[in-house]
């Protein structure tokens, strides 16, 4: 007898055919040998997920629980009628699509700018969904979706107060005319008073002239915009009042996304910037121990959100002049004025290739004293700068991307205090010698360049910044692309 193969991709048993008799005297002909084949292992077949069952009383409590949190989250204005009639499986892939949203937002890999270089960590939420129907737990299970940090609950907290004023009739543009300030009186004092207490319970709506409290109701509101707090109403302080509290909902929600972004756990010691404002903040656990001001990339030359880790700082370091800035800016300076990178510190170095950069000493350099390294594909630091004058601006936003730090000096020593060889002594008389020296930090530090444009106290008393870049918008804009295309997907 005799096997015949059957071709891949065929039923697994094989076909069994009679050989034909050979006659004895007949020579017997060896078939021709063929070229070995490799025959590609079996490609493995997923085992079909298996959702959890619902009891009746869990379908119901389920899809109210989806409801609500919709809104709760940020992810809807308003509640859509609970999804009672779907079936079994279509109510719990709608859960674990809700979950996913909550947990780690609602873009595609492809939704995200370059420059947006966090990026949200995988996230299966089927697991504890399991543990939650066995156990009867459903409504604890969607309470621990979102983030876990502070900065989300406290914006949680002020969406659902923006929503209560939105509610109730937000609330009236101011009229434009001159600047009000202490003992100006009239109508547009009362509509100031009206309308700061609105966002201020400790605003009096009583009188018609510009007292003291009222002054001070005005510096608090425009510290709140990061405006100066000069207590005088003028173009700038109208303008972040008269934003519609509609706006300030979107703005808190595209906010409480970004925060999805972030990992679930953070690190113990870690930088964070916030872009938007301009600030640096060193933190231990969840608790600040550090501020200052910062100053961050203008619009055109972004700064990019990102984590990276600080491993090292260089004391005394040169500027290697980015082949941008040099072209745009420092070129054209040296030949309208010739001799001027000379006079600034610049050496012209040859890369050997016919091309020129440009190198700026540590003596005048542009970096200042201290720069912070973390490898990112941005080529982006944390960096000292000898232009003080630019820390005294309430708008920071005016670097080429980099972050200027307000004082330096003052986080190195703090960063490098783990390290004996680096006590404040040392890093004193190296920076005093004027040599470039690089210190190696004996811990790494974790640094998040972040952009918040609305941040909030655990009271749900909520910041606001002006979106520079325009990513609020943007992030908006992808999240309805996106949500539509589901919503077509889904017919």
């Amino acid at each position: 007898m005799g096997i015949a193969i059957t071709a891949i991709g065929m039923p697994a048993t094989a076909q069994i055919a009679q050989a034909p008799a050979v006659p004895q005297t007949a020579p017997v002909v060896p078939p021709p040998v063929q070229p070995t084949q490799t025959i590609p292992a079996p490609v493995a077949i997923p085992a079909p997920v298996v959702l959890p069952q619902l009891s009746e009383a869990q379908h119901a409590q389920l899809a109210d629980l989806i409801a609500k949190n919709a809104v709760t989250q940020g992810l809807r204005e308003r509640a859509r009628p609970a999804q009672v009639d779907l079936d079994n499986d279509g109510l719990v892939r709608a859960a674990l699509d809700h979950a996913r949203a909550v947990h780690s937002g609602r873009l595609d890999q492809a939704d995200f700018l370059k420059v947006w270089g966090i990026r949200p960590q995988p996230y299966d939420p089927l697991p504890a969904f399991a543990a939650a129907v066995r156990s009867d737990t459903l409504a604890n299970w969607i309470r621990t979706l979102g983030p876990p940090w502070a900065g989300y609950d406290a914006l949680v907290a002020g969406l659902d107060h923006y929503r209560t004023i939105a509610a109730n009739g937000g609330w009236q543009t101011l009229a434009s005319g001159p600047d009000l300030t202490l003992n100006a009186t009239g109508a547009r004092v009362i509509a100031l008073r009206k309308r700061l207490a609105i966002e201020d319970k400790a605003v009096s709506v009583t009188g018609d002239r510009f007292d003291q409290a009222l002054l001070d109701a005005v510096r608090r509101a425009q510290r709140r915009y990061g405006l100066n707090p000069s207590g005088i109403v003028s173009t700038q302080t109208l303008a972040m009042l008269n934003a519609p509290v509609e706006a300030r909902i979107r703005q808190i929600m595209a906010n409480m996304e970004r925060w999805r972004w972030l990992p679930s756990t953070l690190e113990q010691n870690r930088i964070q910037v916030n872009i938007a404002a301009a600030v640096l903040t060193l933190f231990d656990g969840d608790n600040p121990v550090m501020s200052m001001k910062a100053v961050t990339g203008r619009p055109g030359d972004e700064t990019p959100m990102l984590v990276s880790q600080i491993h090292s700082i260089v004391l005394n370091p040169p500027w290697n002049v980015p082949t941008s800035i040099a072209t745009r800016e420092l070129w054209p300076k040296e030949r309208a004025n010739p001799g001027y990178l000379r006079r600034a510190g610049f050496r012209v170095i040859d890369n050997g290739d016919g091309s020129k950069r440009l190198q700026q000493s540590s003596e005048k350099s542009a970096l200042g004293r201290f720069k912070f390294d973390f490898p990112n594909e941005f080529a982006v630091y944390l960096h000292d700068t000898p232009a003080q004058a630019g820390f005294a601006k309430f708008d920071r936003l005016a670097s080429h991307g980099c972050v200027r730090l307000e004082k330096p000096e003052a986080l190195a020593t703090r960063l490098l205090a783990t390290n004996p060889e680096w006590q404040v002594p040392e890093i004193k008389a190296t920076v005093a010698g004027g040599k470039t020296v690089r210190a190696q930090m004996a811990d790494s530090v974790a640094v998040y360049l972040l952009y918040w444009t609305a941040f909030a106290n655990p009271d749900g008393t909520v910041s606001f910044r002006d979106d520079p870049y325009s990513w609020d918008g943007v992030l908006a804009d992808k999240i309805e692309a996106r949500s539509a295309a589901q919503a077509v997907a889904a017919r």
